[in-house]
């Protein structure tokens, strides 16, 4: 295979508020901090990142892809993500074991219980 999975493209009102934050969230490295164009990495020669792209108008819908996180405390990190600006998002997804969160322009994301020992 050929192909290596370079980045996720978000589509953003501001690029750099929104980079910063993701960076800020997950504790990545910026690597292109051009104001049309701002990505971050986990670390600067590691794949994939995420960029951050300019587009006027604002998020309409649910998103069709989201990012899934698994963090070791769920309770701890969905109180420090609304504390950097998340707010909780309604998808329709009723009573789960995940947490539906929306980044500062609305962009779905989910923060998934532990996983379980085997």
């Amino acid at each position: 295979m050929t192909l290596e999975w370079e980045q996720v493209v978000v589509d953003s009102h501001d690029p750099v508020a929104l980079g910063r934050w993701w960076a800020q969230a997950l504790g990545w490295v910026v690597v292109n901090n051009d104001p049309d164009e701002y990505e971050i990495r986990q670390a600067p020669d590691r794949l994939p990142g995420l960029l951050f792209l300019h587009v006027p108008e604002g998020k309409q819908v649910k998103n069709r892809l989201h990012l899934d996180f698994r963090p070791l405390d769920q309770r701890a990190e969905v109180s420090r993500l609304l504390s950097l600006g998340a707010r909780h998002a309604d998808v329709g997804q009723g009573e789960q074991t995940w947490v539906t969160l929306a980044d500062p322009e609305g962009n779905e994301f989910c923060v998934l219980s532990a996983r379980q020992s085997p």
